[in-house]
């Protein structure tokens, strides 16, 4: 495998959506079920997502690319402390129960959201608009300036130099979904501090 079909592959799978932590503190507001449109509508209250093309069509599509990608990512990230269920017209979460709930090896439309590729924009477009999303969400969450070394963001995380690119995502993910300000118990300058620290290491 060449360097350029690995880093596809690894955009096509790993990229970071920063809708992740808006679109589960929607979700987790609602006492009933909410629907791909409606989500859409609070997090563009928010401000939290630009026009994405010129293109009313492409505009609508690239929209609910994000947010289902947002949500085939959370469903994997809150098993087994819950069950996300992502159907476009009823969204919302549930206990989960490993009897009923289980994500499938192969669903086809959980693939094609989770494949970066078909959000219609080469490597470049894509990293370039995931950093304008991150720009704006830190400034939505409140981090403005990075004022720690690449050394202390591992730290942050009780990582070493040592750390996989999937062990910074992953801690990233678990302490995100700990202390974000919006979940019970959650904390804002912790979730705060932890966002500064991803914000330097996501490129490694």
């Amino acid at each position: 495998m060449t360097e350029f079909q690995s880093n596809q592959i690894n955009v096509k799978r790993h990229a970071e959506n920063p809708l992740l932590w808006s679109v589960l503190n929607v979700v987790e507001r609602q006492t009933e079920s909410i629907k791909v449109h409606s989500l859409f509508a609070v997090l563009a209250e928010q401000q939290l997502i630009p026009v994405l093309d010129e293109s009313a069509e492409k505009d609508l599509f690239k929209r609910n690319f994000l947010i289902m990608n947002a949500l085939y990512q959370l469903q994997a990230l809150l098993v087994p402390e819950k069950w996300l269920q992502v159907e476009a017209m009823d969204i919302r979460i549930m206990p989960y129960n490993a009897a009923q709930h289980a994500i499938a090896d192969n669903d086809p439309l959980r693939d094609y959201y989770l494949d970066w590729s078909h959000y219609e924009a080469d490597n470049h477009e894509i990293k370039r608009l995931l950093e304008q999303f991150w720009t704006r969400y830190k400034e939505y969450v409140g981090v403005t300036d990075v004022t720690m070394s690449h050394k202390q963001a591992l730290s942050c995380f009780g990582l070493d130099e040592n750390a996989s690119s999937r062990e910074i995502r992953h801690a990233w993910r678990r302490c995100a979904l700990k202390w974000h300000p919006d979940r019970p118990g959650g904390d804002s300058e912790k979730f705060r501090k932890y966002c500064e620290a991803w914000s330097i290491l996501k490129e490694s």
